[in-house]
């Protein structure tokens, strides 16, 4: 018995398939990385590049920080008043308020020396809860009495 070998039909296409393959393959990968390149710039371009002095700046200007109201912006004022100018944006955190957390999301708008030079109320993205929304569909169903109790026994 001889056996007999098959060959395709177009043998041909297959050098053709292929590289019409890579050359796909080399789209999607560029244009993933151009979306990831636009991503970060649009990001960037988004927040505001201006910085306050907050050894200068008045209460509506501190305000205009992010998650900084006028009440704790009135704060800064007082403990500037009482300990004098800030050495180093760090020693914000030492005004009720403050703290650590916040301060990291305040450290790239805040200077100590020079002009104030942001102009806009800071408004950065909202955070996974929203207010006023319904409460989170996670939340535990309220537990019954246990079994050992007997109803309206110690109740």
């Amino acid at each position: 018995m001889t056996s007999r070998i098959r060959h395709r039909p177009s043998s041909a296409s297959v050098p053709g398939r292929a590289a019409e393959l890579l050359s796909l393959a080399a789209a999607v990968l560029l244009l993933s990385v151009a979306t990831l390149g636009a991503d970060t710039t649009a990001t960037t371009a988004a927040a505001p590049g201006g910085k306050v002095n907050i050894n200068a700046a008045s209460a509506s200007q501190i305000a205009m920080l992010p998650r900084i109201g006028e009440k704790v912006a009135t704060r800064v004022l007082d403990y500037r008043k009482t300990h004098g100018p800030f050495a180093k944006p760090e020693n914000l955190m030492e005004v009720k308020g403050i703290g650590e957390k916040l301060f990291l999301t305040l450290k790239p708008y805040l200077a100590v020396s020079g002009p104030t030079t942001l102009a806009a109320k800071v408004r950065l993205g909202s955070s996974s809860r929203k207010r006023g929304g319904s409460p989170p569909a996670s939340k535990a169903a309220p537990k019954s009495a246990p079994a050992s109790v007997p109803a309206g026994k110690g109740r």
